[in-house]
Parts: C-alpha cells; sequence; structure tokens
C-alpha cells in the first residue's frame, strides 16, 4: 500500500487474524482515529478456526475469576451499541442458567474448583441481577431436563444468554471498513520482524505489510508465527458441536442457555442453546479435554457416530424431547494455555507486537471489550480495563 507521496505506507495498527479478538480490535482502532489494516488466511467470518456455530454463551458472572467479570460486562454494553447503531441482533437474552451440585472433590473448570459457586460469588461481588433456584424449583420450571438431583441448585442470569459469533465479527468487521480500515484476506501473515522501530509482517503474496504496532489474534496459527515461547506454551484441541432433531421446537425456543454439571466429573457436563430455527434443531457441545492436535491436517468433518455417541452418553438420559437424530455437526478449535486463561502480553521477542492469544475456549464474551481494551493500550498507552492477569510471565 502506498500513501499518496508514493511511499510504502506505514499503519499505525496492523491486525493479524480476524475471528473474535481480531475483528474486535481492528474496528474499535479504527475506531479510536489509527490508521489499520486487518489480514486473515480466510475470509471472515469462517468456519476454520474458533468462532463460529451460530450461537456462543455468554454470562456477565464468570466463574472463572474477577478478572473476566468486567470484560464481560463491557462486552454486553458494545454489543448494546453495536445493535442500537446497526439494527443487527448480536446479544440474545435468553437468560443463561447454571446447574449443579457442590462440586468440592471435582476437577478444577478454568481454575474454578466449584464452578456454580463461583459464578454465585461473582455474581454478588458485581452486584449482577441473578435467581438462586432448588431442585423443586428446578424440575417445576424446565420440564426440559429429565434428571434433577435433590443437591442440584441452579444459578439464573436473566441478562445474558448468547452472542451470534459470524454476526459480531462481520458488523465490526464491516464498521472498520466503513471508518477507513484497509482488509486482507485470503493472506497468510508468514513472518513478523521489528526492524528500525517499525514491525514488517510478511505475507504470502510476497508481499509487507509495515506497521508501528500489530496484533496478533492468530489463534491455533499463534504457535508457528510466533515462534518461542508460544510454540511451547500453547496446545490446540479440536471440539464438536451437535444440533439434534426434538419432538417440539416450541418447548425450546424460549429456555434459556444452560450448562449443566450432571456429576461432579467433567465429562459430564454440557451446555445446550434456545432453537434459533426448528428447521437446525437444538444445538448441544462441551469442552473436552482432548488431546493437543496438528490443526493443520485436522478433518473438519465430523462422523455421524461421535454425534450419536454424545446424544447416548449426555443428551439422550438427561433431557426429554430431544430425539436421537442428528440435523447438524461441526468442529472448531480450541487454543489453550496451561492454566486455561487468555495472554494478552507484549511478545517478548518481537517489539511492537502484542499477542492476544490463546483464549482457552471461553474467550468470545469478552472479545468485544478485549479489542477496546487492547486498541486503548495502543493508541491511548492504557486501557480503562485492567489486563494484568493476562500477562505471559504466568508461563516463563
Amino acid at each position: 500500500m502506498l500513501n499518496s507521496s508514493g511511499e510504502t505506507m506505514v499503519y499505525d495498527v496492523a491486525v493479524v487474524g480476524l475471528g473474535a479478538m481480531g475483528a474486535a480490535a481492528l474496528y474499535q482502532s479504527a475506531k479510536l482515529g489509527a490508521s489499520t489494516i486487518g489480514i486473515d488466511r480466510f475470509v471472515p467470518p469462517h468456519t476454520n478456526g474458533s468462532s463460529h456455530g451460530g450461537s456462543r454463551v455468554t454470562r456477565e458472572a464468570v466463574g472463572e475469576g474477577p478478572a473476566y467479570v468486567p470484560l464481560a460486562q463491557r462486552s454486553h454494553r458494545i454489543l448494546e451499541e453495536l445493535e442500537r447503531e446497526t439494527g443487527e441482533p448480536l446479544l440474545i437474552k435468553s437468560g443463561t442458567l447454571i446447574v449443579g451440585s457442590p462440586m468440592l472433590g471435582a476437577t478444577p473448570l478454568h481454575g474454578a474448583q466449584d464452578f456454580l459457586e463461583s459464578s454465585i460469588k461473582m455474581a454478588e461481588q458485581f452486584n449482577i441481577p441473578h435467581e438462586i433456584l432448588d431442585a423443586a424449583t428446578l424440575r417445576q420450571r424446565y420440564p426440559e431436563f429429565k434428571a434433577f438431583r435433590d443437591t442440584d441448585r441452579g444459578y439464573l442470569e436473566p441478562n445474558s444468554g448468547y452472542m451470534r459469533p459470524e454476526a459480531l465479527i462481520k458488523t465490526q468487521l464491516d464498521l472498520a471498513a466503513e471508518l477507513g480500515a484497509h482488509i486482507r484476506t485470503n493472506t497468510i501473515v508468514t513472518a513478523l520482524e521489528h526492524r528500525d522501530g517499525i514491525v514488517h509482517v510478511s505475507t504470502s503474496d510476497g508481499s509487507t505489510i509495515r506497521a508501528r504496532k500489530v496484533v496478533a489474534c492468530a489463534g491455533a496459527w499463534s504457535r508457528k508465527l510466533l515462534g518461542a515461547p508460544f510454540d511451547k506454551i500453547l496446545t490446540v484441541t479440536r471440539q464438536v458441536l451437535h444440533w439434534y432433531a426434538v419432538e417440539d421446537a416450541s418447548k425450546f425456543d424460549n429456555m434459556p442457555v444452560f450448562i449443566w454439571f450432571v456429576t461432579d466429573k467433567l465429562e459430564d457436563y454440557f451446555t445446550g442453546f434456545p432453537i434459533m430455527d426448528p428447521a437446525e434443531g437444538i444445538k448441544m457441545v462441551a469442552s473436552r479435554d482432548t488431546p493437543d492436535i496438528d490443526h493443520e491436517g485436522m478433518d473438519k468433518s465430523v462422523a455421524i457416530e461421535e454425534s450419536l455417541d454424545f446424544y447416548d452418553k449426555h443428551v439422550g438420559p438427561n433431557m426429554n424431547g430431544v430425539l436421537r437424530k442428528v440435523m447438524d455437526a461441526g468442529s472448531c478449535l480450541y487454543t489453550n494455555t496451561p492454566d486455561n486463561g487468555f495472554i494478552i502480553d507484549d511478545h517478548p521477542h518481537i517489539p511492537g507486537v502484542l499477542v492476544v492469544s490463546a483464549c482457552s475456549g471461553h474467550g468470545f464474551k469478552h472479545s468485544a471489550a478485549i479489542g477496546e481494551a487492547v486498541a486503548q493500550r495502543l493508541c491511548n498507552g492504557k486501557s480503562q480495563i485492567d489486563l494484568s492477569a493476562f500477562t505471559l510471565k504466568r508461563f516463563i
């Protein structure tokens, strides 16, 4: 890209990877007046990474800990602002319901020993509207569920629900472009190098993009692009999404998003969503502790046997009115850190590069606010929300 004098342009901010975090960072940087460019190896929104599937659960009382709550809350406000500006529904407040019994002997989930109890504490600490339901109330209110235990409690957050990932990414990229951001798709970033105060971004077409600051949001591709120490810290796992037919869609279209700890074993928890389109069926997922993979060679397809096995182990025994008929299935990638937290920090060996990865499978609900905080940090020198909990020094 040449400027009006015929010289190679130096952008204020270049964003590598335009998924959840990258789209938000590009939009917010452009909104602050920075000259920006975004680069993606595909055409976002797409189904090759971590930011797709039609719906992503959100909640403000984030059981993972207090560092996350301000990000989730601010993300909600940003989505509401975007909805007013564009008319596009992005945050569907179906309510979010977390169900479980005391899990003091269970394996921690994202650092929380008892995820339900931690969520309740966050709601109390941050004055988030919520309701606590005992087992009798759960049985009466939610007949879609088969087998609540007498020890089960429900945490219901009425002002949460789910985000629409593809719509949110597209909205932010469209607005960024309107604000003057350049967007290059089907372009692979092959290297990042800092020389003479500028970050040189090498691309697969042989061109070089120059920027004062680079935001690296490459997800599963971060290990190869960023090198040490990220190549040893990050792992990539395959996660599967399932859609099943139901007997009566009207019984599921007004239900809350749910996260149900059926037993005290993490392998028995799963998440479900209200029906968005009866023709699609009901979406059910679970974050499984799967092996680290080479995502470049991963088969994105999902065998029907995987969906039937998930149904037999989790859905069928626990849900009323959900049929053993697979409507659709898909896979996505989680890029994880050892403590399942985020990394938002400067690259230790490449000046000018801010790393915003990994998001460890629970980053989408925070992405709009992270993009804003990153833009503030790069353009104003400091973010309004404290990001110090997500430094790289935890691992090196």
